[in-house]
């Protein structure tokens, strides 16, 4: 994607040739701030504190982190730690696991001193396959924008959830990508964006890129998807999901389950964006099986925003002495699900319907 027209991914090797740059995400949407990571410890905290966050860019990020633990020391001992810190950092996205488990397998093998080299070259091919999943889901979700459009002189109008576009992606995104795909088709459309607190990934991010790419949009509280619906104002709804269950439950900021309950009472189509990584094949119940991660209360009451000066603040928003409960994620069941929408195209969110797409993939249970 483009910021002031100079490309950027999301991360990428910074001059030296082995340090990892990121673009710090919670200075956003009114700075631009890219930071290197040098280490493993770097690498932990920009997961942990959400200076990237997305499943699959968290996923790239994990790979870059190996590396970088595997340039100090690549020994058994020091990738099984790095792999353990790292996958202490985010308990619900399973491309972090996914990520992890695909370097292991691809470093395990080798003589130690051969490591740090391939463990840049297998973090660079997972960041370069993000993209082309990306981008050929979007080339899918695209089409499907397109058939709303069919008939009408208006725009479609789609509503979407947090940020799942190419922020919480190497590049293109997951939900958006149909977006910016369909956009630079000369689709006419316009996005509603859910605010999506308590950290504000709509308002500060979605925002921010659509704002980046020119695509028309109207950030929008919460609770306003269902009221919109109801007057026939939106024509259809696409999230992103940070993990899939194998029958088809999609697990996704909190507050898409609420979304998807008022586009199933209304009618209005809702699809799911994910690359495969996102699938995790050992789990078919998403409700009680994929962990919630709780983060601090403080995200809820507290929140940042630019002041008359000009100048970035953090505010209290809540009564003094009064407790925050801040659950990261919802699961939306299947039959909520009107599709997924994947890198190998569109597909019942069901165990047939993703077997049918990754039956190379799909474990036997």
């Amino acid at each position: 994607m483009k910021i002031n027209g100079t490309a950027y991914r999301t991360i990428w090797l910074a001059a030296d040739g082995w340090g990892v740059e990121i673009i710090d995400q919670t200075r956003l949407p009114h700075d631009f701030v890219t930071v290197t990571l040098r280490s493993l410890a770097d690498a932990a905290t920009a997961i942990r504190d959400m200076w990237v966050r997305g499943a699959p860019l968290i996923g790239a990020t994990a790979a870059y982190g190996v590396a970088l633990a595997a340039r100090d020391n690549a020994s058994d001992a020091a990738l099984d730690r790095a792999y353990q810190v790292l996958h202490a950092t985010r308990p619900t996205a399973i491309n972090l696991k996914w990520a992890l488990d695909e370097m292991m397998a691809a470093l395990k093998p080798l003589p130690v001193p051969q490591r740090a080299a391939a463990a840049y070259a297998r973090a660079a091919a997972i960041s370069d396959d993000d993209v082309a999943m990306n981008s050929a889901l979007g080339e899918h979700g695209a089409k499907i924008i397109a058939q709303h459009h069919q008939g009408k002189r208006a725009p479609v109008n789609i509503l979407t959830h947090c940020n799942a576009g190419w922020l919480a992606t190497v590049d293109w995104g997951t939900a958006l990508a149909p977006v910016y795909k369909a956009f630079d088709q000369g689709i006419p459309l316009h996005v509603w964006v859910d605010e999506t607190r308590p950290r504000n990934q709509g308002a500060s991010l979605t925002a921010r890129e659509l704002n980046w790419h020119g695509v028309p949009h109207t950030v929008i509280a919460d609770n306003t998807g269902g009221h919109l619906m109801q007057h026939g104002m939106v024509d259809l709804c696409i999230v992103g999901t940070d993990r899939t269950t194998r029958n088809g439950d999609v697990c996704n900021k909190i507050g898409t389950y609420l979304k998807a309950l008022a586009a199933k009472d209304n009618n209005v189509p809702f699809y799911v964006g994910l690359p495969s990584p996102t699938i995790d094949w050992t789990v078919a119940d998403g409700i009680r099986e994929i962990p919630i991660e709780e983060r601090s209360a403080r995200e809820q009451t507290h929140i940042f925003g630019k002041g008359p000066d000009g100048a970035v603040v953090e505010v209290q928003v809540t009564p003094d002495g009064s407790a925050g409960g801040n659950w990261g994620f919802d699961v939306t069941p299947a039959r909520l699900v009107t599709g997924l929408i994947t890198e190998r195209g569109v597909c019942p969110a069901s165990p047939e319907g993703l077997r049918a797409l990754f039956p190379d993939r799909a474990i036997a249970v």
